[in-house]
């Protein structure tokens, strides 16, 4: 049997047999997310309504890869609930609590984790319950004895624990990522629940689209020699490309250095990183409006250094100058909404780091060498709330 056209055993003693399962299995663990997801909805739906009605801002925070969900969803709740809706890293918000919650105030707090056991993760939850006037908690985990899950608020909480698949083995976030993002949009479009089991669905056969025509696309990029990469991404697929950064520096372990822009934001310096050993992956969006500063951008990118190779990732094909080679996974005339788009398109990112890895003779599922990044992060010393309140009431 084969995985990503590799054969089962071959991955097993390259130690990437866990990474190429999670990878293979989103589209199927995105139907059963949602179908959980579903059979809860109404008590969700009632949490909801209470905070709706309450809270004065949305946070959604998780840290790490668990943080980029939240850079894909705010636009969505913030449209949807009218509510001003901000993404926060767990780690930013622990070292500074004071610029995030005050007594005067009253949050919901989202909250993102695989595992739910980085100390920062609990630490937020408990700076929300000290320092806000009121927070409401919905936990969204993969883990259901992780400590987040478990976590005890004296606040109104709700926890919702993902298929058992979402809790990824591999060190690299995959599976875990693209299943609580999509738990993050059937929350924000709670009241659209038909049009988004048609979304699922249309994701979910994107993704094969992807599995069975692109592999070898992918397969050669990644044997590229490049040493630097580039992802471009606006909106939703700001996030995508942030998520897509991370999963390809984490899977090389750090031999190949990747940098994440938007398409207006390149020009303001960034763009000078772009030489010819750099991988530059464009991530379009759907949206027509958008993508008009997204094309001017690829056209200007003639001026300057050349890239070794450009990749363009999008819902439907069209011709565009200046791009080596182009992904493509619409699937007929069935249209996705733009805020879905991230879900399937970060399958890419996972692809290019998955087997850029192998490539350079690294393990997948442990690409750490000297152990630098963990799974669960390690080390980090979560103080006393009492020393944070000093600061606030100052």
């Amino acid at each position: 049997m084969h995985l990503l056209t590799l054969k089962k055993d071959e991955l097993s003693k390259k130690g990437a047999l866990h990474t190429a399962k999670e990878i293979s299995g989103q589209p199927e663990l995105w139907n059963n997310t949602a179908t959980l997801f579903y059979s809860s909805a109404d008590a969700i739906e009632t949490f909801l309504n209470n905070a709706y009605t309450e809270a004065d801002n949305i946070i959604l925070t998780g840290a790490g890869t668990s943080a980029f969900i939240g850079l894909s969803l705010h636009g969505a709740f913030f449209r949807n609930t009218k509510i001003i809706t901000t993404p926060i890293a767990t780690t930013d918000i622990v070292s500074h609590p004071q610029d995030y919650f005050n007594d005067t105030k009253t949050s919901l707090v989202i909250s993102f984790a695989r595992s739910g056991n980085s100390p920062e993760s609990c630490a937020v939850l408990e700076l929300a319950d000290n320092f806000s006037k009121k927070c409401f908690h919905l936990i969204i985990t993969c883990d259901k004895d992780g400590a987040l899950a478990q976590y005890q608020s004296n606040n109104p909480s709700y926890i919702f624990v993902l298929p058992d698949a979402a809790n990824d083995k591999s060190l690299a976030m995959t599976g875990s990522y693209s299943s609580m993002l999509l738990t993050g949009l059937l929350i924000a479009y709670l009241n659209k629940k038909e049009e988004c089991k048609q979304q699922v669905d249309i994701i979910s056969k994107a993704a094969q689209k992807i599995f069975n025509r692109y592999l070898p696309l992918l397969q050669q990029v990644a044997e590229k020699d490049f040493r630097r990469a580039m992802f471009l991404g606006s909106g939703a697929l700001y996030g995508t490309a942030t998520e897509a950064a991370l999963k390809l520096q984490e899977l090389t372990d750090g031999k190949v250095i990747c940098k994440t822009d938007s398409y207006l934001g390149l020009r303001h310096g960034p763009k000078a990183v772009i030489d010819e050993d750099t991988l530059v992956i464009y991530f379009f969006s759907n949206d027509e409006y958008a993508n008009r500063y997204e094309q001017d951008l690829v056209n200007a990118m003639k001026d300057g250094n050349n890239a070794m190779f450009c990749l363009g990732v999008s819902e439907n094909y069209k011709p565009i100058e200046n791009i080596d080679a182009q992904i493509s996974f619409g699937i007929d005339a069935k249209k996705l909404m733009e805020d879905f788009l991230p879900v399937c398109s970060v399958l890419v990112g996972q692809l290019l780091g998955f087997y850029k890895s192998l490539q350079l003779g690294l393990m997948p599922d442990a690409p750490s060498v000297n152990g630098a990044i963990s799974r669960v992060v390690q080390g980090v010393n979560i103080y006393p709330v009492e020393a944070h309140k000093s600061i606030i009431n100052y």
